[in-house]
């Protein structure tokens, strides 16, 4: 039942979105949040004089349903919603930026059941100050992640618990020097320290913890490449590479994580995205961590 309403409702809601309509200044924000991802680094718009802020929702989902379908398939629908909020100031040389980034997506599959799909509290904090090149300038960063939801590892009989949310929890600070040679490149470095928070004892062991720990602190140094631009007409890549390495472990386990998304524009009111993200932390695997999303959906400004 659920499948056979969800074809009559998906195409609804598609056309009452669309003709909600965008005003042109939620078309244009629209286009700027594109480059603007709490993932890992914050982006200072040079163009911002005093305060600034926007806020936009999304959803994307996908639906396949079969009848008597001669070469199978499985019933699912699955829709993922997100949300980013996006504060900003700038006075003479002085910058802030803030950035909340939550996304949060369930699938229905047939005769297995409700699964996570994606799911992430991101929090950045951005502060720096320009130098008289303005290609340099000195930063802070202050940024946290967590998920909302418990996540498991459907491999395993009975499915083993792998996350919930405050497990893990990182909570990073970066202060350094950054290197902006153009307006679609950036490159970062400085010390840094590590927080890792894990409420659930029975997975601290799983993320490098001691038995029975909740948290663990580690001093380090970080490196973070950032490179965004429209790559062809109304599809934009915007690609980050950061690092984090203890500096009372071997540089051989420094913690990478290579993220991109390209985010093509189908019109006004519909995009498409493609994400990969790649993930080495030793502390959870020594195997490196891959994900990889394909997804169509809509962007709504609400502030």
């Amino acid at each position: 039942m659920h499948f056979k309403l969800s074809l009559f409702l998906i195409p609804i809601l598609l056309c009452i979105l669309v003709r909600s309509g965008f005003g042109q200044s939620d078309r244009d924000y629209v286009d700027m949040i594109y480059s603007t991802s709490a993932e890992s680094d914050v982006i200072l718009q040079d163009t911002t004089n005093g305060w600034g802020f926007n806020w936009v929702g999304g959803l994307n989902g996908s639906q396949a349903s079969y009848r008597n379908w001669s070469q199978g398939g499985v019933n699912t629908i699955s829709v993922t919603a997100s949300t980013l909020f996006d504060l900003k100031y700038r006075k003479e040389r002085f910058g802030y930026q803030l950035v909340t980034n939550f996304k949060y997506g369930q699938a229905r599959i047939e005769d297995e059941g409700t699964r996570k799909t994606d799911d992430r509290i991101a929090i950045a904090n951005k502060f720096s100050y320009r130098f008289r090149d303005e290609r340099f300038n000195v930063f802070g960063n202050i940024n946290f992640t967590t998920q909302f939801d418990r996540g498991y590892d459907y491999g395993e009989d009975p499915k083993l618990l792998l996350s919930r949310f405050l497990a893990p929890a990182y909570l990073s600070q970066v202060f350094g020097l950054g290197f902006h040679p153009a307006d679609y490149f950036s490159a970062e470095g400085g010390v840094a320290m590590k927080e890792t928070i894990v409420r659930d004892k029975t997975l601290s062991e799983r993320y490098g913890l001691e038995r029975g720990e909740k948290f663990r602190f580690e001093p380090g140094y970080s490196l973070i490449f950032n490179f965004e631009k429209k790559i062809v007409s109304n599809v934009r890549l915007n690609s980050t590479l950061e690092t984090f390495t203890n500096l009372k472990e071997n540089v051989r386990k420094t913690d990478i994580n290579f993220s991109n998304e390209i985010v093509g524009k189908i019109n006004d009111y519909l995009n498409t995205t493609f994400q990969f993200v790649l993930v080495y932390d030793e502390d959870f695997s020594r195997e490196v961590q891959l994900k990889q999303v394909l997804s169509v959906g809509f962007s709504y400004s609400i502030l």
